[in-house]
């Protein structure tokens, strides 16, 4: 070739780059008449935060590995029910909260009752007996009369019983309720958030959220407006980190339950119409946006695995390729294979996780006791690990060198686990 002609492929293949150049910094093309929401480079989006009534779902990149995207899943408290713990201004117990009133007297023994009724809509709960008397109403008390047949008078808050001798008991007469009167019963505890890493599918759409754009601007709305499509009341909510800076915008979904959301833009009030395909991945992103792989290479990965329980291990050569079995032979033998270690192996290289726990979280109960280990290498180092355990309870649980902590695995693995005892076993 010429010099010339080298010439020529050189600036050729110069132009090329620099075409390339620009159209990776262009813009991305976007649907006609699409609308921008919130413009903001990629690089600078730090976290996305999607909110429901009982939930919460977060996606940020990892400060170490920016090219990698974290998935944190909470709950939220319950919101205190309105009619939870009081049932009128002075202080009764409500029944219908789920409370169990246990009731104690100063003035002598309770009166058997032969004909109860419920007080109409007061809240109290009253009794009559063989007098047929009923007592007056009384504001959340619970008002028992006797043989004598006298009403008790209206009292508020306080229990008031009449005895045969038709002596009303004093004042303080305690209602002892599993709740103290006045106090709602206390939320249910919430368990931490699981952060789990995040797959391919959320590092795309942790992508498409900078910059944020929608289908239509349907400008600032009013009351009425908001009303009716959800946004005046709803408990969904975005939240960007760009930067450092948090914006936040309010969802609603439309009244028919299906089709693109409504998104307002807190600053201002704007009400714009998202794409349709942007919240589903959140709004399933336990099944969605999780990575649940055990590993991140295949079988053509490693040359050798080393597999130990307790003191004793035995290594083994490793080859294959996907998507068949890896051949094991032992390393003082590599010209015989192992059948036995073959088919044990892929066995357990098909298991697949039935439970992921998060980045730093324990299986619950005592700890899990180590039944086998299995480490991978290619050409003398380690490129991967796998430990099996199982807790008191009968559970099998994983962890490798991919995995945020420990997976929960299915049962019946226990002769998974002799049979590695019978692999490391002194030959």
């Amino acid at each position: 070739m010429k010099a010339r002609d080298v010439a020529v492929q050189g600036v050729l293949a110069g132009v090329a780059l620099v075409a390339a150049f620009f159209v990776w910094q262009r813009e991305p093309s976007r649907a006609q008449g699409e609308v921008t929401v919130e413009d903001a480079q990629a690089s600078a989006l730090d976290r996305i935060r999607y909110d429901e009534e009982s939930r919460f779902v977060e996606l940020f990149r990892d400060p170490q590995d920016r090219d990698t995207v974290w998935v944190r899943l909470g709950n939220k408290p319950a919101k205190p029910g309105a009619e939870a713990g009081v049932a009128s201004d002075a202080g009764s117990a409500a029944l219908d909260a789920g409370a169990l009133a246990h009731v104690t007297f100063d003035a002598g023994p309770q009166v058997g009752a032969n004909s109860p009724a419920s007080a109409g809509n007061t809240g109290a709960l009253t009794e009559t007996t063989d007098a047929g008397v009923a007592p007056r109403a009384n504001t959340g008390a619970l008002a028992v009369t006797t043989d004598a047949g006298v009403a008790p008078r209206a009292n508020t808050g306080a229990l008031a019983v009449t005895t045969d001798a038709g002596i009303e008991p004093r004042a303080n007469a305690v209602a002892n309720a599993s709740a103290d009167a006045g106090t709602p019963a206390s939320p249910a505890p919430v368990s931490p958030p699981r952060e789990l890493r995040g797959n391919d599918v959320a590092l795309k759409l942790f992508s498409r959220f900078a910059p944020l754009r929608a289908q239509r601007d349907l400008g600032v709305l009013d009351d009425k407006k908001l009303d009716e499509i959800g946004l005046a009341k709803t408990e969904r909510g975005l939240t960007l980190t760009l930067d450092g800076t948090p914006k936040t915008f309010r969802l609603a979904t439309p009244a028919s339950g299906w089709g693109a959301p409504y998104l307002q833009r807190t600053t201002d009030g704007h009400v714009f119409l998202l794409g349709p395909g942007l919240l589903p991945d959140l709004e399933a992103a336990a099944s969605r946006l999780v990575d649940r792989r055990l590993h991140t290479f295949d079988v053509d990965g490693f040359d050798h695995i080393v597999i130990s329980t307790g003191t004793a291990s035995r290594a083994f050569a490793a080859s294959g390729k996907s998507p068949g079995a890896v051949q094991l032979s032992p390393v003082d033998a590599p010209a015989t294979p192992d059948d036995f270690a073959r088919n044990w192996h892929d066995r357990l290289w098909r298991l697949t996780p039935v439970e992921l726990l998060g980045r730093g979280e324990a299986p619950p109960g005592p700890a899990p006791t180590p039944a086998f280990r299995v480490e991978y290498q290619r050409g003398g180092k380690p490129v991967g690990e796998l430990s099996m355990a199982k807790t008191p309870d009968g559970s099998w649980y994983a962890r490798t060198e991919f995995t945020a902590g420990w997976t929960r695995m299915g049962g019946g693995l226990e002769l998974l686990a002799e049979d590695a005892a019978k692999l490391t076993a002194p030959r």
